[in-house]
This record gives structure tokens, C-alpha cells and sequence, in this order.
């Protein structure tokens, strides 16, 4: 691994020359453009396969993986194809430290990998589709650059509030992007996503600037793990910064509709007043639950805000250190804020957020 670090991305590239020369098939499986992908891909299997000795570690996030693999049409006979290209591009650039020894200690790790993410597969496929048709409902511009994106799926879609998922367009195939639910379970069966366009973002500029009611998009099935416990009646903790308010507001419905009074605190982030674009929801959460309390913090703040970033906000208020604390936005800002509450008390096992990998890859 610190042989090939330096040149990964000749190492990736490598790596999928191999696969497509030897197997075309499989090209079809795969984007037009391989940036994101491309580097998601590799940068998985070796991660899963340094982490080899760690057991439950190992196969819960090869379990994901291979789950969610299945919306790609991925199938148990593509992976030895896979397994051939990643030995045959760690042998040509890791060539001082690789021989029988280190060849075997591969090819036994892939081996484990690529049966744990079939078995999570094959389980998966009795339980739910490898994705589901969702049909746009609604679309509403907030500001220039964010949207809120309401679809209906086609069949029964069972998730958490503060889960994610990944979407596809129909004007990007086999590009997905992840993207968290902004409600909580609905009786009606819709629901919501709160979408920022970036620069060269193909999935954002997409669902804000194209989808319209009536297009259809694919989902594809749930997964994350910063949900609530209703088992306690522990107050609860919200640092949501720009779309990252999205699970924060669903986090909040969850709890106003298990009826259990228990205090929560959100801090709504953003840089200018003009980007609070769902305030005015979160402020009416606010007057009609007596629990909750809504601070909107501004980082060029007029008078009455909070300012000085969230972590400073967190920072002047509390204590927080019997809080379940969840966290949702740009990486930059959680990594800031796990810092913070590290920093006054709280945790590690009571501070939830999202893969930092993850949302990377959503802000395309």
C-alpha cells in the first residue's frame, strides 16, 4: 500500500485498462465519464482489503457494498474479472515488494471480499429490488442553486428518517449520486430530497435544472446509520450546515411522530442569511413543538443571528455531553464539528453523521 499511495491514480487507471481490454462486457456496467467512480471502486476494494483482520468491521461495510452494487447490475460472475484486473495492476506498480507471499496475501483477502459482497447480495435480492422507478411529483426552487425534489416511488420504498440514498437521472445513466431524505416516513408513500447544484455537478444541475413532474428517476435502496433511538429519552443534538438541514428536519419529524417528549436543539447553518433556505419550515416545527429549538447561525451574521460558524455556536451553548449528537453538511464543517464536541465533552459513541466518502460523492 505505501508503494502504490503515491501513483494511485496510475494504479487506477491501470486497473480499469485491464478490466475493459480483457472483459468489454463489462465497460457497459460503468458511466460515460469514470472520474468519481472510477476512483470510488478502487479505493474500496482497497480499503476493504487492508482491513482483512477486522472481521465484523470487515463485513459490515462489504455488506453495504455489495448491496448496493446490485442497482449497478453487477452479477456474481463479474467479480473474479475484477479480482484478476486489481492483481494484475498491484503486481506491475507494486513490483518491490510483491512476490508469491504477497501475491497469495491478495488473492485470499479478494477472495473473502468478493464472496461476502455476493452473499450480501444474493440475501439482498430476496428482500428488495435492485432499485426502484420514482416518478417526479414536485419541484420547487428555493434559490437560484437548490431545489426541492418530491417523487412518488412505484412500490412500497421502507426507510428511516436521517438515511440517504443514491439517485439516478435518466439524462446521466449509471451515474448516481447520494442524496438524504428530507422527512421522515410519510403516509403517502412520497418522498423529498433538498438538491444543490454545483459547478460540474451532473446528477445535481440535473434534478435542479431538468427534472420536472413527470420525469422518472431511479433510487436506489436506503442505507445509513444516523438514525434515532427511540429506546431513551436522551435530548438530542442537530448541527445541520446548506442541504445538510435535509435529514436534520426528517430527524425532527421522527421524533415529533413517536409523540416522546424530549428536547432537541438544531443549529441551522450557512454562510449568508439568503442560503437559511428552509427556515421558515424549521421555525414552524419550532411553534408547534415546545421541545424543540431552532438557532439559525450565519457566518456573516446581520443582527439577532448567531455567527462564527456552527462549531462556535455549539461551542457557546450546552453542555452537551448527554446529548446523541447528529451532524449533516459539507465535510469541512463535520470534521470541524466532531472536533468541537470532542473538544467539550462529548462522546465518540454519541456523535452520528455520515460517511465523509459519501458526501464527497454527493456533491456531484
Amino acid at each position: 500500500m505505501a508503494e502504490i499511495e503515491p501513483i494511485a491514480d496510475k494504479v487506477t487507471s491501470y486497473f480499469y485498462a485491464q478490466l475493459f481490454l480483457r472483459h468489454p462486457d463489462l465497460r457497459a456496467l460503468f458511466p460515460a465519464a469514470m472520474d468519481v467512480q472510477r476512483d470510488r471502486l478502487f479505493k474500496a476494494l482497497l480499503t476493504a482489503a487492508t482491513h482483512a483482520d477486522d472481521t465484523a468491521a470487515l463485513t459490515a461495510y462489504l455488506d453495504r457494498l455489495g448491496r448496493g452494487h446490485r442497482k449497478y447490475g453487477t452479477l456474481p460472475e463479474h467479480y473474479p474479472a475484477v479480482g484478476e484486473a486489481l492483481i494484475c495492476a498491484l503486481s506491475r506498480h507494486a513490483s518491490s515488494s510483491w512476490g508469491p507471499r504477497t501475491e497469495a496475501a491478495w488473492v485470499s483477502a479478494y477472495t473473502t471480499i468478493s464472496q461476502i459482497m455476493i452473499d450480501a447480495a444474493t440475501a439482498d435480492e430476496l428482500r428488495a429490488p435492485a432499485w426502484w422507478q420514482a416518478e417526479v411529483v414536485g419541484h420547487e426552487m428555493r434559490t437560484p442553486d437548490v431545489a426541492v425534489v418530491t417523487v412518488r416511488p412505484d412500490q412500497p420504498y421502507p426507510f428511516l428518517a436521517g438515511q440517504y440514498t443514491a439517485l439516478e437521472t435518466p439524462w446521466w445513466p449509471r451515474v448516481w449520486r447520494h442524496y438524504s431524505f428530507a422527512s421522515a416516513p410519510r403516509s403517502d408513500g412520497v418522498l423529498s430530497f433538498h438538491v444543490k447544484a454545483v459547478p460540474a455537478g451532473w446528477v445535481s444541475n440535473a434534478l435542479v435544472h431538468r427534472a420536472r413532474p413527470g420525469d422518472v428517476i431511479r433510487l436506489g435502496a436506503p442505507t445509513g446509520s444516523m438514525t434515532v433511538d427511540h429506546s431513551t429519552d436522551n435530548g438530542l443534538l442537530c448541527l445541520g450546515g446548506g442541504t445538510g438541514i435535509a435529514p436534520i428536519k426528517a430527524l425532527v419529524e421522527d421524533v415529533a411522530q413517536h409523540g416522546r417528549r424530549r428536547s432537541v436543539d438544531v443549529f441551522y447553518g450557512a454562510r449568508r442569511t439568503d442560503d437559511l433556505y428552509d427556515i421558515e419550515t424549521m421555525l414552524r416545527l419550532q411553534q408547534s413543538h415546545s421541545w424543540l429549538s431552532v438557532r439559525p447561525v450565519v457566518d456573516d451574521s446581520p443582527v439577532g443571528l448567531l455567527s462564527g460558524g456552527l462549531p462556535g455556536a455549539v461551542r457557546e451553548h450546552g453542555p452537551w455531553h448527554t446529548y446523541d449528537v447528529y451532524l449533516s453538511g459539507p465535510p469541512g464543517m463535520i470534521r470541524r464539528g466532531v472536533d468541537t464536541l470532542l473538544g467539550i465533552g462529548v462522546s465518540t459513541h454519541r456523535i452520528r453523521h455520515d460517511s465523509i466518502e459519501e458526501l464527497v460523492g454527493a456533491a456531484t
